[in-house]
């Protein structure tokens, strides 16, 4: 059985008009999303690939999304896997020579690494919570949205990070000291 001329540009057009959309979309979040990964992964490389990674498992997943409304934070949610994914990718293998000098040599502000180094250190559910909060401007109601938690329990998640947090810089200062 062939399809007809009429009947290929029907199927043609549906999905160049479905890939359109979900370009369009993603291409309007691609700014906020950039740099969520970038907040995760600290490497403007491996955010990019994150995106581009988040993209693709988007659109082959494109069909389990129940409700449009839902889209961006549904494609935030699938960045936050791909950034944890690479995250335990890096701790299992050892960087080489070259891997190592792909970033150029800058000075950094050392208390800008100092919190990125304390951020590390906090319990995965609460850095979450303290990303999308702090790095990426997200409210408290957005990121209970994105994570499928009630937002009593984000603000519970963002206390005791906080608290995580001032505990790790203050032993950081101490251990600092000696």
């Amino acid at each position: 059985m062939t399809m007809s001329g009429v009947e290929m540009k029907r199927v043609s057009s549906t999905v160049s008009r479905e890939e359109s959309v979900f370009y369009d979309t993603v291409i309007e979040h691609s700014e906020q999303l950039y740099r969520i990964a970038y907040s995760y992964l600290g490497n403007r490389n491996d955010a990019l690939e994150a995106v581009q990674e988040m993209t693709c498992r988007a659109w082959i997943k494109r069909k389990t999304l129940k409700d449009p409304k839902a889209f961006k934070s549904w494609i935030i949610r699938i960045l936050i896997y791909v950034c944890i994914d690479e995250q335990r990718r890096r701790k299992r293998s050892v960087p080489t020579a070259d891997e190592q000098m792909q970033e150029p040599v800058t000075m950094h502000n050392t208390s800008r690494m100092e919190m990125l180094w304390a951020l590390e250190q906090v319990k995965p559910k609460y850095r979450h919570v303290l990303l999308l909060k702090y790095y990426n401007d997200m409210t408290l109601t957005e990121i209970a949205e994105l994570l499928n938690k009630p937002e009593g329990t984000i603000k519970t998640w963002q206390h005791k990070g906080l608290k995580q947090l001032r505990t790790i810089i203050r032993n950081r200062g101490d251990w600092n000291d000696q």
